[in-house]
């Protein structure tokens, strides 16, 4: 190729054409030859340009797919017919052939990314089944769906159970699995099965507890805030062990031995158990405060001392209790107070008929005021029932008795009074006979004949009856010497 006229040597066309051999697009025969030389340039020329596009056309889209994953790309040459054209469409199907797998197995990919476990890959493709490495690839793609199906209805089953029907004890049942999945699966058993024992343990002191029983500790292997979960438990085990252990010794000291003054002592509580420690506290000594209250006075109403009042601050039912005994240390006083009048006007002062005023009693200081009464109202018409009989007899009537209904001692007085009006009777009425007998009637020799008398009404029968012999006698021995006189005989002599 010197000059524009020059012919094309064989020489000059095997070199470009050993050049093209090479790859070296880049060669071209002169374009200004003539005839067949320039018709052979030209074709060649065409033939090295149609390659150098081709090539350029294939590393365009081996870039854009390979290297940018600009996967639709495809080569263009709408000059390329016959072997080229057909060199085209075939890279174009092979390109097609790798890239719609890839797109397959990027929508499953992306589906599973997504979490849509319901995609897979097609075994053929425009009615053509997938053959050598891309049918192996589909297969293990669908494979490794299912298996992460498995895996996940597994896992979410047991997660459910467990986590939120509270099902413990279930296992996840994943067959073929292995690798990876089969470490997963295996963990998440391991994590049901300790999250079970975990809970069945805290379940178990829990509703230990809650049935009362605390000797019963949380001794599961833990970590973490599982650890924590059961140390807290277990401390709180301990505090209510200290708790139901100090309140039942309050309790039991308060309540049963009577040791008042006692304070439940819980170290390390917080909270509603401080606060419950607080109230227990709180309860035995206000408890405390009103039983001495309370005691204090009762004590001193035992003693006889109603001059004491409950003056504690209390509510509610122990209010009910202050306000009942201090009405009652009223009603006491009350009672004390007329009860006292009505014995010392009756007892001392001898103001017979006095009665108890006490208002607003009821029950049994009722049935005593009433008792005090009708004692006083009975001691009244006894007294005043023998004081008008012996009245009588200090006056000479002995026609009256005590008619009173009495009983026990004061029925013996009654009995013994009327005896005595009964003797007096007698006796009067045998010293009447006896008297008009030897006084009216000269009847000398009677004696007075008194039943049953003793002490001095017996010494009185016995004096008369001694007057009235004593009498006889000596008016029988003047008798004989008066008559004896009157017979004449002085001899007699009255002895």
């Amino acid at each position: 190729m010197t000059d524009a006229h020059d012919r094309l040597s064989p020489q000059h066309l095997l070199r470009a054409l050993r050049q093209f051999r090479k790859g070296d697009f880049s060669v071209r025969l002169p374009l200004d030859l003539d005839g067949l030389d320039g018709e052979i340039a030209a074709a060649f020329n065409d033939v090295v340009e149609m390659n150098e596009a081709l090539v350029e056309d294939v590393g365009r889209v081996s870039v854009a797919i390979g290297k940018e994953g600009r996967i639709g790309q495809r080569v263009r040459l709408p000059t390329a017919s016959g072997g080229w054209g057909a060199c085209v469409d075939s890279v174009n199907a092979m390109v097609a052939d790798l890239t719609q797998p890839t797109q397959e197995m990027a929508r499953v990919i992306g589906a599973v990314a997504k979490g849509d476990l319901s995609q897979s890959m097609p075994l053929e493709v425009d009615g053509r089944p997938l053959q050598g490495d891309f049918l192996h690839t589909a297969r293990t793609v669908n494979r490794m769906v299912e298996q992460l199906v498995t895996v996940t209805a597994e896992l979410t089953r047991v997660a459910r159970e467990v986590g939120i029907e509270g099902k413990l004890g279930e296992q996840a049942q994943v067959k073929d699995v292995a690798g990876t999945w089969k470490d997963l699966t295996d963990n998440v058993n391991l994590m049901a099965a300790n999250l079970t024992a975990q809970v069945r343990n805290i379940a178990d002191v829990t509703t230990a507890v809650a049935k009362g029983d605390l000797s019963r500790k949380i001794t599961v292997d833990v970590k973490g805030e599982i650890r924590e979960l059961k140390d807290t438990i277990n401390t709180m085990v301990d505090q209510l062990n200290s708790f139901a252990s100090e309140v039942t010794r309050v309790a039991r000291e308060v309540g049963s031995e009577g040791k008042l003054g006692g304070q439940a002592q819980v170290k390390g509580v917080a909270g509603t158990w401080k606060d419950l420690t607080d109230n227990v506290n709180l309860l035995t000594g206000n408890l405390t405060n009103q039983v001495r209250n309370i005691a204090d006075v009762t004590t001193a109403v035992a003693n006889g001392d109603l001059s004491r009042k409950i003056t504690v601050d209390v509510k509610g039912e122990i209010r009910e209790l202050k306000d009942t005994i201090n009405t009652m240390v009223d009603q006491l006083n009350s009672f004390a107070s007329e009860v006292t009048r009505v014995a010392r006007e009756v007892g001392t002062e001898g103001k017979l008929g006095g009665q108890a005023q006490v208002k607003g009693v009821a029950g049994t200081w009722k049935d005593l005021t009433d008792n005090v009464n009708a004692m006083a109202t009975n001691l009244t018409s006894q007294v005043r029932n023998i004081a008008e009989v012996t009245t009588a007899v200090a006056k000479g009537d002995l026609s009256r008795k005590i008619t009173v209904d009495v009983r026990g001692e004061i029925l013996e007085l009654k009995d013994t009074i009327n005896t005595m009006v009964d003797q007096l009777n007698s006796f009067a009425s045998e010293v009447t006979r006896v008297a008009r007998e030897v006084g009216s009637e000269g009847k000398l020799g009677g004696q007075a004949q008194v039943k049953g008398v003793a002490g001095t009404w017996k010494d009185l029968t016995d004096n008369v009856n001694l007057l009235t012999g004593n009498l006889t006698n000596q008016v029988r021995n003047i008798a004989d010497v008066t008559t004896a006189v009157a017979n004449g005989d002085l001899s007699r002599k009255i002895t």
